[in-house]
């Protein structure tokens, strides 16, 4: 008689890569958000203590599609001009490009600054950055050719953290200030700002700082 064939149970499926994949992906963003966060915490206001400086850097934001600042632009200059008027500094450098539109965010913060009563010979434009290492690095050009070596650096609060991770690597004796919101923020848009410069300090420790050069 012939024997009986045995009996093989199912077949077990191969374990798919994709799952794993995903997972070592997510894992990767995670640590990459925690890193970013990290940086953030741990970013400098100052790496000096002085009180008075040659000159206040307020960092670029888009104007609107009409050539108008918006309410972030308009609140880091004003927050500028009541600094220049306090005499934490004799003059404002206002930077950025045409970064996000047609209109050279410099030029618009600067007659936001004249408007409210800053004479034109305490402004200097710097109206081709168009990130905010180049905010940073021409506007240390504008300083050395001066023969100036200290700035305060104005922005939103939500941006200062990276900037400060910028502006760190200067030879510049510096501090940050923040800029006030002109009008209350929803928490809905205070989160998705932070998200945001979350996102960008992310990719400035993982690709710009390494990848975009700039010789002030």
């Amino acid at each position: 008689m012939p024997r009986p064939v045995p009996r093989r149970g199912p077949r077990r499926k191969a374990p798919s890569w994709k799952p794993r994949l995903v997972l070592a992906a997510s894992a990767a963003v995670l640590l990459l958000l925690a890193w970013a966060a990290i940086a953030r915490g741990l970013a400098p206001a100052s790496n000096t203590s002085l009180t008075r400086f040659d000159a206040i850097i307020v960092l670029g934001s888009p104007a609107d599609s009409d050539g108008n600042p918006t309410p972030t632009q308009l609140a880091r200059v004003t927050e500028a001009v009541h600094e220049y008027q306090r005499g934490v500094a004799p003059r404002l450098i206002l930077t950025g490009g045409p970064a996000h539109n047609r209109f050279v965010e410099a030029q618009v913060m600067a007659r936001s600054a004249e408007a409210q009563g800053i004479p034109p010979s305490a402004v200097l434009i710097e109206p081709e950055a168009k990130d905010t290492i180049q905010n940073a690095c021409y506007s240390l050009r504008i300083l050395r050719a001066h023969g100036w070596h200290t700035a305060e650096v104005i922005s939103s609060p939500s941006h200062l953290p990276r900037a400060a991770l910028i502006f760190q690597k200067l030879p510049l004796a510096w501090r940050t200030h923040p800029a006030p919101p002109i009008a209350p923020e929803s928490p809905a848009y205070h989160t998705a700002l932070s998200t945001v410069e979350l996102l960008k300090t992310a990719r400035y420790l993982t690709w710009s700082r390494w990848m975009e050069t700039c010789e002030p």
